[in-house]
C-alpha cells in the first residue's frame, strides 16, 4: 500500500513550515476526491497511526449523496475506517491562499488490513494476477478536457482563443494549433509548475480536435496504481488552476453537442523479469512484429470490454460519447496505428511495444479502468483469447460496427452478468459497485430535463 512514514511529514514541514491544514484525500467510486482538512497539530497522528473516517467516504454518487436503496452489507451503519497516508503524495496547493497541503490516502480496516471498497486496494488486488506472472507493468495515462468561460448563464460557454486583435473567438477545431496555447499560456504554466511541485510526471500538452479542448499527457512509468494517482492529481490541478484564471474545467465524457467528447487513454506495456518486452514479437516479419501474447491480451480486453462498459462509462452523460463518427470506441476492435479503433497498437519499437486502450471517458475512475484493463490483459494471456482480425493501418472502416452497450442500464446489465471481471475486482466490490451505479442510473433517468419541454411540451 505504500504508506507514507513520518520523515516524509518531518521533511515536508523543513521545506514549508508555514503550512497550517493539510487536506486528506481519497477517491471514491467515481474518482472524485473526497476527504476532510485536519489542523497542523494532528498531522502527526495522520502520519503515526492514521485518522479515523467514515467508509461512506468512498461510497458517494456522483452528486455527494448516498443512495438508500444499496443494501451496503458488512459497510451498514457507516463505520469508522482508518485513512492513512500515500507516500510522495504530500505537497503544497498553490492555487489557494492558505498555508494547506494535501495529501492522498487508502483506506484500511481498523487492524490496518486494506478494505475492499477502496478503489486504490481494487487495482492493487487486480494486478496481483499480473504480478504472480512474474510480469511488470508500464503505463502511461492521457486526459483530455474543455476550458470553461466564467459567467452567469444558465449553459456553459467554451473558453475560446480569440483572433489577435479583436474579441472574436477563433473559428474552427484548429486541431494542434501552437497560438492556442499561446492564448492560455499563463494557465499551462501554472499547470506545469503545480505539476512539478506535487510530483505529477506531465509530459505533452496538445490542442484538440475541439475548439476549447485540450490533452494532457503523463510520463509512463512502472508503478500502474500511482499512475492513477498522478491522473487523479492532474484532474485536481487542472481544476484548482483554472479557478485562479477565471475559468473552469471540464473532464464530463460529452459536455457539448456536435463536437468531440473527453476521453481517459491508457497506453499498457508489459516485461517479464529479464526486462523484455512480451508484447514485441523480434521473429516476426509482420507489420507490427507483436507477439503472440501481445494478441491474446487484446482478445482478453476484447471479449471483457462489453462486461467492462460500466466501468469506462460511469455515468448517464457517458453514453452521449458514444456514437457513431465521434472517435468514440462502438465495438471492441484493435488495429496498428489507427484512431478509429478501441485498441490501437501505436507506432513503437520492440522495446516499447505497447497498446492504446482507447475506450473510457474522462469522467471514468482510472483505478477502476487500469483494473479493468489488468483484468482484461491477463484474461486474455491466460486462455488466449482470440482477438479476431486486425485493421491495418490506413484502411477506412467504412460502416461502424455497434456492439458495445450505448445504454447506461444495459451497460449496467452486462456487468452485472460479467463473469471474469468479479475474479479480479473483487465479487462484493462488483455487486456493490454494480448496485450504487444502478441506483443513479434510476435516478437519473426520473429526471424531466429541459429537453422534454423543448421536444414535447407544446407539441404532445
Amino acid at each position: 500500500m505504500n504508506i507514507a512514514q513520518p520523515q516524509e511529514l518531518e521533511a515536508f514541514l523543513e521545506s514549508h513550515p508555514e503550512t497550517t491544514m493539510l487536506e486528506v484525500m481519497s477517491p471514491d467510486i467515481n474518482g472524485i476526491l473526497r476527504g476532510k482538512r485536519i489542523p497542523v497539530d494532528e498531522f502527526e497522528v495522520l502520519f503515526s497511526e492514521g485518522i479515523k473516517a467514515p467508509a461512506s467516504i468512498c461510497l458517494c454518487n456522483s452528486r455527494g449523496g448516498f443512495a438508500d436503496d444499496v443494501k451496503l452489507g458488512a459497510l451498514e451503519g457507516d463505520p469508522d475506517k482508518l485513512m492513512r497516508p500515500i507516500a510522495n503524495t504530500l505537497a503544497p496547493i498553490s492555487w489557494l491562499k492558505s498555508a494547506t497541503a494535501q495529501i492522498l490516502a487508502s483506506f484500511t480496516e481498523l487492524d490496518g488490513s486494506p478494505t475492499f471498497f477502496d478503489p486504490r486496494n481494487v487495482l492493487i488486488e487486480a494486478l496481483q494476477p499480473f504480478y504472480t506472472m512474474g510480469l511488470q507493468a508500464i503505463v502511461a495515462t492521457e486526459l483530455e478536457f474543455y476550458l470553461i468561460a466564467e459567467g452567469d448563464a444558465a449553459l456553459p460557454k467554451l473558453q475560446l482563443p480569440n483572433v489577435p486583435g479583436t474579441r472574436l473567438p477563433q473559428p474552427g477545431y484548429q486541431y494542434g494549433m501552437a497560438e492556442n496555447l499561446w492564448d492560455h499560456d499563463d494557465f499551462l504554466e501554472d499547470v506545469r509548475l503545480a505539476s512539478v511541485e506535487q510530483g505529477v510526471p506531465m509530459t505533452t500538452v496538445q490542442s484538440e480536435f475541439a475548439p476549447g479542448q485540450y490533452e494532457i499527457n503523463l510520463h509512463h512509468i512502472d508503478d500502474p496504481v500511482v499512475a492513477c494517482d498522478h491522473a487523479v492529481l492532474l484532474k485536481r490541478i487542472v481544476k484548482g488552476v483554472a479557478r485562479t484564471h477565471g475559468m473552469s474545467a471540464c473532464f464530463m465524457a460529452k459536455p457539448f453537442e456536435g463536437i468531440a467528447g473527453c476521453g481517459l487513454h491508457i497506453h499498457f506495456s508489459a516485461y517479464d523479469q529479464e526486462a523484455n518486452n512480451i508484447f514485441a514479437g523480434s521473429d516476426s516479419e509482420q507489420l507490427p512484429a507483436i507477439s503472440a501474447r501481445l494478441r491474446h491480451a487484446i482478445g482478453g480486453l476484447a471479449e471483457t470490454m462489453e462486461d467492462a462498459m460500466a466501468i469506462f462509462a460511469p455515468n448517464g452523460n457517458s453514453y452521449r460519447r458514444l456514437i457513431p463518427g465521434n472517435y468514440a470506441p462502438l465495438t471492441p476492435n484493435w488495429g496498428y496505428n489507427h484512431r478509429d479503433v478501441s485498441l490501437r497498437i501505436p507506432v513503437s519499437n520492440d522495446r516499447n511495444r505497447r497498446l492504446e486502450h482507447r475506450v473510457a471517458g474522462a469522467d471514468a475512475n482510472p483505478y477502476l479502468v487500469m483494473a479493468a484493463i489488468a483484468a482484461g490483459i491477463h484474461h486474455g494471456i491466460s486462455n488466449a483469447c482470440d482477438p479476431g482480425e486486425m485493421i491495418p493501418e490506413g484502411f477506412e472502416i467504412k460502416e461502424e460496427v455497434i456492439t458495445l452497450p450505448r445504454i447506461w442500464s444495459v451497460a449496467l446489465d452486462k456487468f452485472e452478468a460479467g463473469s471474469v471481471l468479479p475474479d479480479y475486482l473483487g465479487e462484493e466490490y462488483c455487486r456493490l459497485f454494480g448496485m450504487m451505479r444502478r441506483s443513479e442510473c434510476e435516478e437519473f433517468s426520473r429526471q424531466v430535463s429541459n429537453i422534454d419541454y423543448d421536444w414535447y411540451l407544446r407539441s404532445v
